[in-house]
């Protein structure tokens, strides 16, 4: 082989040798840079997790009075079991009945509170204001009767509870005079003294009535003082229509009888309790958020009471006799299937006029607008605010 064709052979082989060099190395290069494999397809986003629904409480009184503004805060409390982390609570409480209340619940809805419950009566008027410029906030008002496209009412029968105590009462006594500490001179509260009468009458028609008014909710000096009042002319066993237990207290120390009202207050005076009226206003807030929650609000008032789990007497006292017991076992049937009505005549006022006829029924109307005594009940009405 000539030195040329050694030389053309050596080049030709040093060539291929480069190219396959070059061909190895740039297949490494393409490997390295080849993307990564997909990666499986990534589920459907979570849906984000709604807000939890901000519920507010105006409270006339102390969450610790005892009495009704603790009903309604062991009521938010069972709201908060219920819901869990659906919504979030919180309360203000001693908002007086003034323009105050209004502040307040303005203040409420600045923090982003979408459902307001007010739970006095005085609120009502503060309420319709800051419902009228609210209305994507829904407002419940408690004892009331005017309501709005996004307010509405709701309010216990605690005249029934009134009654049945009424019935240990004229059973009770030895005097046969009864006594009332009474806090608002408003329909709520002469209904519930007039049915309190009613029930001690229908086991006793000679007892009768007497009334003290403090004219405030919560005021456990004045409702002590008036306790006392009552006792000093003669009752021997006291009912009361304010929030504190300051009336069962009195009692307890003047060795008198009592009634515990809107929680039970058997602990504050175990001596003279004989039975407490109690509020459950649970069912009623489980209904209300559940309602809002769903979008299936709307507005309205209820009453409920014995039938619907609102109202209840507990904790009758082993000094009541079995067939008083007995007797209001009777009535708390009645009223849960219907078969008893409490206001049904003939029913005469305080001054000898009929009220209802025999056999007629009083209705809800007739019931919101009672201003007046019923025979048996001792002074005048005052007038109210």
């Amino acid at each position: 082989m000539s030195l040329l064709s050694k030389r053309s052979l050596l080049k030709a082989t040093s060539w291929a040798a480069l190219a396959t060099v070059a061909a190895l190395a740039g297949c490494g290069k393409k490997e390295e840079a080849a993307p990564a494999a997909e990666p499986a397809s990534a589920p459907a986003s979570v849906a984000a997790k709604p807000e939890p629904l901000k519920v507010a409480f105006a409270y006339v009184g102390p969450v610790g009075d005892a009495g009704w503004t603790y009903a309604h805060d062991n009521a938010r409390k069972a709201l908060e079991a219920e819901f869990g982390d659906r919504i979030v609570t919180t309360f203000v409480e001693n908002v007086p009945e003034s323009a105050d209340a209004e502040r307040v619940m303005r203040d409420l809805v600045g923090q982003g509170n979408k459902l307001i419950f007010g739970t006095t009566f005085g609120y009502m008027e503060p309420m319709l204001k800051v419902a009228a410029d609210t209305p994507d906030v829904k407002f419940e008002h408690a004892t009331g009767y005017k309501s709005a496209g996004n307010m509405r009412t709701y309010d216990s029968r605690t005249y029934e509870g009134a009654y049945m105590a009424g019935v240990i009462a004229g059973s009770m006594t030895k005097t046969n005079t009864l006594g009332v500490v009474a806090s608002i001179p408003i329909p709520e509260v002469i209904r519930n003294i007039n049915t309190f009468t009613l029930g001690a009458q229908s086991v006793n028609p000679k007892v009768k009535t007497k009334v003290v008014w403090v004219n405030k909710w919560f005021d456990p000096p004045k409702e002590g003082e008036g306790a006392q009042s009552l006792i000093n002319g003669g009752a021997d066993v006291l009912f009361q229509n304010t929030d504190s237990s300051a009336v069962l207290q009195k009692a307890e120390e003047k060795g008198k009888l009592a009634f515990g009202w809107d929680s039970d207050m058997s602990k504050f005076g175990p001596n003279a309790h004989l039975a407490s009226s109690v509020i459950n206003w649970a069912p009623y807030y489980k209904k209300a958020v559940k309602d809002t929650l769903d979008g299936t609000w709307t507005t309205g008032g209820v009453w409920w009471g014995v039938k619907d789990g609102a109202i209840d007497l507990v904790s009758i006292s082993d000094k009541v006799p079995a067939e008083v017991k007995d007797k209001v076992a009777q009535v708390k049937a009645g009223l849960t299937d219907g078969s008893f009505v409490i206001w049904k005549g003939p029913v005469v006022g305080q001054d000898g006029k009929e009220l209802l006829k025999a056999g007629e029924v009083a209705d809800d109307k007739f019931l919101h607008g009672v201003n007046f005594y019923v025979k048996g009940v001792d002074g005048k009405v005052p007038s109210g605010k």
